[in-house]
């Protein structure tokens, strides 16, 4: 949908009148009239007002011009999973579940942002991936692209040792950086977990292969 279509079903389905509608975002109702025809379209300022006022992005509000992409954990975002401000407004560069009301809920996205922020958590990723690739030999392992960061408590799975004892070797309330690979060789399921201390494979065979 264009801008325009946008603004317009946006409005009657809140039930505004134009002149409403205007005097809620301080233009005039000519403005919002030309809007809805597509003559022109809101600046920034009045883009963020409308914003709030129908709890939509600014990216939704243009169309949806741009994938949105959480910068933290790397998956895609909509106006469901948005992070929002401590002022209720739309963060377009998180999900809720790595940023929510003005700081970072991810211990391992915190480490990174407090000595170099989101360029410094990108090297260590790339550090990360590079090792992975070039200095593991692990049958079936395919090249690595992207680790997502992911909570140690969905991925800190009990493993079996050789006499029987079972143990855990990550930490629930910790984050860690890490995938999970179909092996090239075979129905077996690779997955990854790391941080900047230890990288932690494991081989499992899916249910029912």
């Amino acid at each position: 949908m264009k801008t325009k279509d946008i603004l317009l079903k946006l409005r009657t389905e809140n039930k505004l009148s134009q002149e409403e509608l205007a005097a809620k975002v301080f233009v005039t109702r000519q403005a919002v009239s030309r809007w809805e025809t597509g003559e022109t379209i809101p600046n920034i300022d009045t883009l963020k007002l409308l914003s709030k006022l129908f709890n939509v992005s600014i990216n939704t509000l243009l169309g949806s011009p741009r994938k949105l992409v959480c910068a933290c954990c790397g998956m895609s975002i909509d106006d469901s999973t948005m992070s929002h401000e401590p002022d209720g407004n739309f963060n377009e560069e998180y999900c809720k579940w790595c940023y929510a009301d003005g700081d970072y809920t991810l211990d391992i996205w915190k480490r990174n942002v407090g000595v170099g922020g989101k360029e410094k958590f990108k090297e260590s990723k790339e550090i990360l991936i590079r090792e992975i690739n070039v200095l593991l030999t692990i049958e079936g392992l395919p090249r690595i692209d992207n680790l997502n960061v992911l909570s140690g408590e969905f991925v800190n799975l009990e493993y079996t040792l050789p006499n029987g004892e079972k143990v855990k070797f990550l930490d629930d309330k910790q984050t860690y950086l890490g995938s999970q690979l179909e092996s090239q060789s075979g129905n077996r399921c690779l997955g990854i977990a790391a941080n900047m201390d230890f990288i932690l494979m494991c081989s499992y065979v899916e249910p029912n292969s």
